[in-house]
């Protein structure tokens, strides 16, 4: 009655264990996600912002169907609580292209492209 007792007391340890590393696992796929998500919404929302410069003509301060002028206000350049950097490049009249980089305190790898036109805003993550 010993050993059985001691082989179920040290299957359960394992079948805890396997438990904890599995629920680690999905908490940092979920974190990751998480992150991209966010990082995808800002994004977003800096694009939009950027269609509303299109769109506004120079007299209230737009670009007057350009995307040339437009920069990314200082207070969304930089977000500490989601850990990314965004910056501008690629600025035509047609298009402009927000690129999304985690700090790399993260060790995420990836960065978000968002290229933003007329009409569109399209996102990709590399």
């Amino acid at each position: 009655m010993g050993q059985q007792q001691l082989l179920l007391i040290v299957l359960g340890v394992i079948i805890v264990g396997i438990a904890i590393v599995v629920g680690i696992n999905v908490f940092t796929a979920s974190s990751e996600q998480s992150a991209k998500d966010t990082i995808v919404s800002q994004a977003t929302n800096i694009g939009s912002m950027a269609q509303q410069y299109y769109r506004k003509p120079k007299a209230l301060g737009g670009g007057n169907n350009s995307f040339v002028g437009f920069t990314i206000p200082a207070k969304l350049a930089t977000d500490s609580a989601a850990q990314v950097t965004f910056s501008l490049s690629g600025v035509t009249d047609s298009s402009a292209t927000i690129t999304g980089t985690p700090f790399p305190s993260t060790g995420y790898s990836w960065t978000t492209i968002t290229t933003v036109t007329r009409d569109n805003i399209t996102t990709k993550i590399q």
